[in-house]
């Protein structure tokens, strides 16, 4: 079974994990913490279709590759959400490349939350996702819940990360630092706590333990 309790750095208000589609993600982003394992190809685990996944759970789906990515054929994603509308959960999925979610918006699970990351406003070269405007773009046009993930957070233009946000209109935000060394663009503690503040004013905020780090909060 496949379903994995979450643990680490992982989203403490989720449940679980489950990784049915794998192998390595497309987008390489130079932080990833799965860089490190040898992942292989991008496959669909057929064994993960048989898995109880239970009811009542919160359950972050993909969170090991970006399911969603160009590469990952329509047909997986399709399996996999089939699977996912058998059992009566609270679903995240969550992409760098959220203009995928348009094509099979109709077959989510009811309880589903739609989640993007974004690191920073301004544009970088640590990873080969689509840029922060796109992920902005389409996520501010989709209608279900939606959250947005600022890890690892790198240094910020304020109110221009904050109208990112704002465009997006999340039910919460999650932030994070990065927690491998990366050597990564980071903000001053003050532009964290200022940020904060900010986002407090539009949705609930969500601070993972890894950002202490940065700034005791």
């Amino acid at each position: 079974m496949s379903l994995n309790k979450v643990r680490g750095n992982m989203y403490n208000w989720c449940d679980y994990t489950w990784n049915p589609i794998r192998g390595k993600c497309p987008h390489e982003c130079l932080y990833c913490y799965m860089r490190r394992f040898k992942v292989g190809k991008l496959r669909l685990d057929e064994k993960c279709l048989n898995d109880n996944l239970g009811e009542g759970n919160f359950i972050f789906v993909g969170s090991s590759t970006d399911m969603w990515a160009e590469q990952v054929p329509d047909e997986w994603i399709l399996r996999v959400l089939e699977h996912c509308r058998k059992f009566d959960n609270k679903y995240l999925f969550q992409s760098k490349n959220p203009k995928r979610f348009w094509k099979l918006f109709d077959y989510f699970p009811p309880d589903t939350i739609l989640g993007t990351t974004i690191e920073t406003n301004r544009e970088h070269e640590f990873s080969k996702a689509p840029k922060i405007f796109e992920r902005d773009y389409y996520m501010s046009h989709y209608l279900k819940k939606k959250m947005v993930s600022i890890e690892p957070i790198m240094d910020f233009d304020l109110m221009s990360l904050v109208r990112h946000i704002k465009r997006i209109k999340p039910q919460f935000v999650s932030i994070g630092a990065d927690s491998q060394g990366h050597n990564l663009p980071e903000p001053s503690p003050e532009k964290v706590k200022m940020l904060i503040a900010e986002l407090k004013k539009l949705t609930e905020v969500k601070i993972k333990d890894n950002l202490n780090r940065l700034v005791n909060v």
